[in-house]
């Protein structure tokens, strides 16, 4: 019988793409020894010998072949597509980093927006709770939210009940109910997003995660579609926008995008009161949003 070491062994002339695909079988085959079956709402049974869960089991609550899963812990020179790995790491439970080391042995862009960003350091996060009232978030060139203040958090939707993976400004525009109706010109809206979106997509047309994004978007909006075929182009620059909010009315504010890196990269992007009355306002949502958290 072939042993899991002689089936995952790396040769010795082996290549960096070799070296990779036996990283990653092994790492999957002691992941998948290191989940109890009750973890995942499966029955142990007593004649259960295979320490943690079986390859069949990972396939099934993967939704993948169990002869594809198995080759994959055979360290064979298969093509793993982003969507198998994301369910992959759901299925074994893999915590931010081992998901991340996942998709890197894989060779591969993890499309889900990141709850743990390596740009986002703790001066960042100070910086942004020193903004207050001022909303302040950091964007990636995507539109993911990787972080906000709390004033941020409750001026458009209540960002803390949505998904981490919802967390998306063009996703929330065109699906988030609470989202849009905060929007006072959200046709306006819609266009400059999805033209500024159009050009920094320019130079991300192969990688994984931009690819996923468009394809969501055309699926779940029509709205999207016929703004997103007009092909129009518009370079990132700050405006004067309008909020409705729920709690304290109509804010008008002054977008600026802050770039910490390069332009394709993340940007603090903040929204300053224009008069009194939209200060005043903030204020009180900032002091909503301290007493939620309380």
């Amino acid at each position: 019988m072939t042993t899991m070491a002689q089936e995952t062994a790396v040769p010795v002339s082996a290549s960096a793409a070799e070296v990779r695909r036996h990283e990653l079988a092994a790492f999957l085959r002691h992941r998948r020894e290191h989940i109890a079956p009750e973890q995942v709402g499966l029955v142990r049974g007593s004649r259960r010998r295979t320490p943690g869960l079986r390859r069949e089991e990972v396939a099934h609550l993967s939704a993948v072949g169990v002869t594809w899963y198995t080759w994959l812990e055979q360290a064979r020179d298969i093509q793993v597509s982003v969507q198998v790995l994301d369910a992959l790491a759901r299925a074994l439970r893999l915590d931010p980093s081992e998901r991340s080391h996942l998709f890197q042995l894989a060779g591969a862009v993890d499309p889900t927006p990141a709850t743990v960003c390596p740009s986002i350091t703790p001066a960042i996060r100070q910086v942004l709770r020193q903004l207050e009232p001022v909303p302040a978030c950091v964007q990636n060139s995507r539109y993911d939210i990787l972080a906000y203040n709390r004033t941020y958090g409750l001026l458009l939707c209540d960002l803390d009940a949505v998904p981490p993976e919802d967390r998306n400004c063009m996703v929330l525009s065109y699906t988030n109910a609470d989202w849009r109706s905060s929007i006072v010109h959200l046709s306006e809206a819609h266009r400059l997003m999805a033209a500024r979106l159009r050009a920094t997509m320019a130079g991300n047309l192969a990688e994984p995660g931009w690819k996923m994004l468009l394809k969501r978007l055309r699926c779940e909006s029509p709205e999207f579609r016929e703004v997103w075929d007009r092909h129009e182009v518009v370079e990132h620059r700050g405006r004067r926008k309008e909020f409705m909010n729920r709690y304290v009315g109509r804010v008008t504010v002054d977008h600026t995008d802050l770039w910490l890196g390069p332009e394709t990269g993340p940007r603090m992007v903040t929204y300053a009161p224009v008069d009194e009355e939209s200060r005043r306002r903030l204020e009180k949502l900032h002091a909503i949003a301290l007493e939620r958290t309380a």
